[in-house]
């Protein structure tokens, strides 16, 4: 039988290894970034096209490559970071795996240019899917600058597969603001189309978390620090009342690289334990410092799961070092038992002995016996005023007791005549209760054929996405004014994503009489909306198009339909009355498509008859 194992052929086996580091342009972005910081840059430029499908460009200050290294770096498994085996226990660097730059040169067109400071003229170099074209002098300037252009151009199947530009922008402003806040000394810069997006100076950690995320955050931050022989945490937590619905403002770094790790984000929010409020997720921006020779980096691709010795410790460390802060600055309560110095004993009473009261009884008194001498009791004296004739109050009684109840007897009583009524009793009972609601969740109906289950959220979500869908298409949905403005402070993402569908919003009835960089001021809401609400549906509405899936025919007010009707529908647990009850379910049969939450879910069930006896089989 003859041999069928062979190798593969180098730009088959780049194309594998690149589907393990780059799954998407933020993918790319963090390789690029990652080895910009290790080549000690002071000033990091990211410039993408078309959320990064078109264009990555990352240009950098540091220190530069030779003609040789220049040539390497494009190879597979070199790297300058490691030489033996013992320095994977000992790393102080981002990229050492040594496959970034070649996975990334075997799915799209790049071009390579870099300059050491000593040197006169620099090197550009440009391959297209793992092929040298060209290697030319160039004069540049000092570092390097690397363009990924056409990613994905030679494996259109995963180009395909990657999401619309708001997704896949979102995904590389995550990552930059990954890198940018573990590096707050470094500057960073981000141009997006042509306009700067971020520009980051060399500031300290709490300046760069407010450069980022505006600056009404920085009256949310709580400091955190603790330093043991462990483990050294540095960094802020959010107040409690300012947690968000979403967990897009959580952040841990260990050694300066970011890492997800849902075991640590169990002790943060251990430490919240009783002041949050249902459904909410704290925000936090930590730094954890540990032995390198204590954790292991390389158990996951993208180096975003690190795993440590001993988890348990750095569990305990981390959740008393956020409650004791959370408690030091005096944002959870703590017992404190304040006494009134009024309350206290005077200095010249302070070893007098309490004088015990006492109590003298006259046994020998009488109240019916009359008195012609005061009683002396204690230092006081009293005189008994005499009850003159007490028995005469009673006379006479029976006699009236007699003719009272003689009385009585000649009452009559009138009885109100019993108008007989058309409707029978039966039915009268079954038209009253024609809904019921069922724990709070589900509305339970009659018909014909035996018995209707309603899921009220799902139904109202219904009756909510096609009113607001029909209010967006035909523009003219009912706006009312609020009495005083609501002023709103986001994120520069926050607030371009809010642009982006401003129009739509508008359609559905709300209306915004400025939106700046970090805030918007909202001066009308729809009539169905509570003014409570604004900011939980904008927060929801900014979450799921950051997040939503779209497919081939995704359409913004279809997501923002969506979206709002999830925020508005009635929840699970909301008690209705019968009038809301029969409301919400002639409404929801008024429908175009009754069956089907806007989430494809289903919004009622039936029970037949014939069912209902079977369980009785």
């Amino acid at each position: 039988m003859a041999d069928i194992i062979q190798l593969l052929p180098d730009h088959v086996a780049n194309q594998i290894a690149a589907g393990e580091v780059v799954q998407r342009p933020a993918s790319v972005v963090k390789e690029l970034l990652e080895n910009a910081i290790d080549a000690d840059a002071s000033t990091i430029k990211l410039i993408i096209k078309d959320a990064g499908k078109t264009l990555i460009q990352v240009i950098d200050d540091g220190k530069g490559m030779s003609t040789t290294d220049a040539r390497l770096s494009f190879e597979r498994h070199a790297t300058s970071k490691i030489s033996t085996a013992d320095d994977l226990f000992q790393l102080h660097t981002k990229g050492f795996r040594g496959e970034a730059l070649a996975s990334i040169a075997a799915i799209a067109h790049v071009e390579l240019k870099t300059r050491q400071e000593q040197d006169d003229v620099g090197n550009v170099i440009t391959i297209e899917g793992s092929n040298i074209v060209s290697q030319e002098v160039v004069v540049t300037p000092k570092g390097t600058s690397v363009s990924v252009k056409n990613l994905f151009f030679n494996i259109p199947a995963r180009r395909n597969f990657l999401k619309s530009n708001t997704v896949e922008l979102r995904h590389v402003i995550d990552e930059f603001h990954r890198v940018a806040l573990a590096h707050p000394d470094i500057s960073f810069v981000l141009y997006n189309n042509g306009s700067e997006s971020f520009n980051l100076p060399v500031s300290n950690y709490r300046q760069r978390i407010v450069n980022i995320f505006g600056n009404k955050t920085n009256e949310k931050l709580v400091p955190v620090e603790e330093d043991t022989e462990v483990l050294k945490i540095s960094g802020f937590v959010g107040k409690p009342e300012f947690a968000k619905k979403t967990r897009g403002e959580q952040y841990f770094f260990v050694n300066n690289r970011f890492i997800k790790s849902a075991y640590l984000n169990h002790a943060i929010t251990s430490a919240f334990d009783g002041l949050l409020k249902n459904g909410t997720h704290p925000s936090y921006f930590l730094n954890l410092t540990v032995d390198p020779q204590t954790i292991d980096i390389n158990i996951h691709p993208t180096k975003t799961e690190i795993k440590f010795d001993d988890e348990h410790t750095l569990y305990a460390l981390l959740r008393s070092a956020v409650k004791h802060s959370l408690g030091q600055f005096n944002i959870a309560p703590v017992l404190d038992f304040e006494r009134d110095p009024s309350l206290d004993t005077p200095y010249d009473y302070k070893n007098n002995v309490a004088d015990t009261p006492k109590i003298e009884i006259d046994r020998s008194f009488n109240p019916f016996q009359e008195e012609t001498q005061p009683k002396t009791t204690g230092t006081s004296t009293y005189k008994k005023e005499p009850v003159a004739n007490w028995e005469s109050l009673y006379v006479g009684l029976e006699s009236k007791g007699t003719k009272t109840q003689q009385d009585f007897s000649e009452v009559h009583f009138e009885s109100e005549e019993s108008t007989p009524s058309i409707f029978d009793d039966e039915k009268q009972i079954e038209t009253a209760n024609t809904t019921y609601q069922l724990h709070n969740k589900y509305i339970v109906s009659t018909i014909k054929s035996g018995m209707l289950v309603i899921d009220q959220h799902r139904a109202h979500q219904r009756i909510l996405y096609e009113e607001l869908l029909k209010n967006m298409t035909i523009k003219e949905a009912v706006s009312q004014q609020l009495l005083f403005p609501l002023q709103l402070h986001l994120s520069t993402q926050e607030i371009t994503i809010i642009k982006e569908l401003k129009g739509d919003l508008e359609n559905t009835g709300f209306v915004f009489s400025s939106i700046d960089d970090e805030s918007l001021e909202v001066t009308g809401v729809p009539v169905s909306v509570p003014e409570s609400e604004v900011p939980i549906i904008l927060e929801q509405l900014i979450s799921d198009v950051e997040n939503e899936v779209p497919d081939s025919n995704f359409s913004a007010t279809d997501l923002l339909a969506k979206s709002m009707a999830k925020s508005l529908a009635i929840k699970t647990g909301q008690s209705l009355q019968k009038d809301e009850q029969e409301h919400l379910v002639n409404k929801l049969f008024a429908c175009k498509e009754p069956n089907i939450s806007p989430t494809n879910r289903s919004t009622f069930i039936t029970l037949s008859v014939d069912e209902l006896d079977k369980k009785f089989i």
